[in-house]
């Protein structure tokens, strides 16, 4: 039986490069550069039809990210971020089909730019408290929503997270561990939606080997970095992130 996967060249070359650079942010810099990966794809695809190809992607990403970082994730602190994640992801299978995805996309952008720029612009002092938690359960439910939309859960969360300021492997292992619940949740109403067609199945399955190697350079990239330049890099990748989103969304 030959299954119908997309044979467009272009869609491999933007998918190959977008699957690797989710995995290493997926396990090396807590989804920093990885809701880049849908925009991209979406060059060559639509919007949701990238996030149905991912799915299985994210699935075998998510379990690896797991496995690596199964002793460093901070259970308390996710305790109170899956439920929220899981109310968002509940708004957006209920919007899904009212909803214009780039549009979403483009607020998302917009936010984290904004976040980015507070951060720069009026960096936290040493001894600045944490964010309150009624903020940190809008940014969660937020990410939630995002990342059922168009896998952009990213940029909300962290933007909650990073002025915890966890260590680079605590701050990636529990990211991890919050999206892994977050994406398993999706597949029943992705498949409710019609968007897990054996199309889409069969594309993920052939991008399906790229996911283990990006998860090792991540992983690798993760046990190994400065915390300072971690961060660095994490704002760049927002940085890319937001503008791509807001390029995505409102041109």
């Amino acid at each position: 039986m030959n299954f119908p996967l997309i044979t467009d060249p272009f869609f491999y070359a933007v998918a190959i490069p977008a699957v690797l650079m989710l995995g290493i942010s997926k396990s090396g810099f807590g989804a920093g550069f990885g809701s880049l990966a849908v925009p991209v794809m979406a060059l060559a695809v639509t919007v949701p039809q990238a996030a149905a190809i991912l799915m299985p992607v994210l699935l075998l990403m998510d379990l690896l990210g797991l496995a690596a970082f199964r002793r460093d994730f901070d259970i308390r602190f996710l305790k109170f971020l899956i439920p929220f994640g899981l109310a968002g992801t509940l708004v957006g299978a209920l919007l899904f089909k009212v909803l214009d995805a780039r549009m979403v996309a483009g607020i998302v952008g917009i936010f984290t730019l904004l976040f980015l720029a507070q951060r720069l612009l009026f960096p936290p002092k040493p001894d600045s408290p944490p964010p309150p938690r009624w903020l940190g359960a809008i940014l969660t439910v937020t990410s939630g929503f995002t990342s059922f939309v168009s896998h952009a859960g990213g940029p909300p969360l962290s933007a909650y997270v990073i002025p915890m300021r966890l260590s680079p492997v605590k701050f990636t292992a529990t990211m991890a561990a919050f999206f892994f619940v977050i994406n398993l949740s999706k597949w029943v109403p992705y498949a409710w939606l019609g968007l897990l067609d054996l199309r889409n199945m069969a594309t993920s399955l052939a991008l399906l080997p790229l996911a283990p190697l990006g998860v090792w350079i991540g992983v690798r990239m993760a046990r190994s970095i400065s915390p300072v330049l971690f961060y660095r890099l994490l704002y760049a990748g927002m940085l890319l992130t937001g503008c791509k989103l807001i390029w995505d969304g409102f041109h």
